[in-house]
């Protein structure tokens, strides 16, 4: 039992991001976005052995299925570089797992998608999923805890 419990712990951050990644609904989870949660969490957050090439793979995942030029995989590199080279902020110690950093990182990209095609129906869509990625944050985050426990 103690042996499935482990494995559990260690393969949950893999599965949480297949799980939203595979869970595609037009509206709630376009192409899979959600994913970018856990992609962000494990990868910055609370860094998990293993998952930075998995979570560059997803990226690049959510960009096939959004029909994106890699601007999630661009921004994944660019995040993970910035995050490499400064010593200054430990993202594993910030204040609510650092959702700050992440809606920064959301919003350079949706930002970026506003403008490729702006139209009104594009804005209102790209506020709904901002608003849409802070609620969810911290639900996502607290499971991770409690799975930990």
């Amino acid at each position: 039992m103690y042996e499935l419990k482990t494995f559990f712990k260690n393969s949950f951050p893999f599965l949480i991001t297949l799980f939203l990644w595979y869970l595609s609904i037009s509206f709630w989870n376009p192409a899979g976005i959600l994913a970018l949660i856990p992609i962000f969490y494990y990868s910055f957050v609370k860094p998990t052995k293993g998952f930075s090439l998995y979570a560059f793979l997803f990226c690049f995942l959510i960009d096939y299925r959004c029909d994106l030029t890699l601007l999630w995989s661009f921004m994944f590199c660019l995040f993970y570089a910035i995050n490499g080279f400064q010593k200054f902020i430990d993202l594993s110690c910030t204040d609510n797992n650092a959702i700050n950093v992440f809606m920064v990182f959301i919003g350079l990209g949706i930002f970026v998608l506003t403008l490729s095609h702006f139209t009104w129906l594009n804005l209102i869509h790209n506020i709904w999923l901002m608003i849409w990625f802070w609620v969810l944050y911290t639900p996502i985050t607290a499971l991770d805890k409690w799975v930990n426990k």
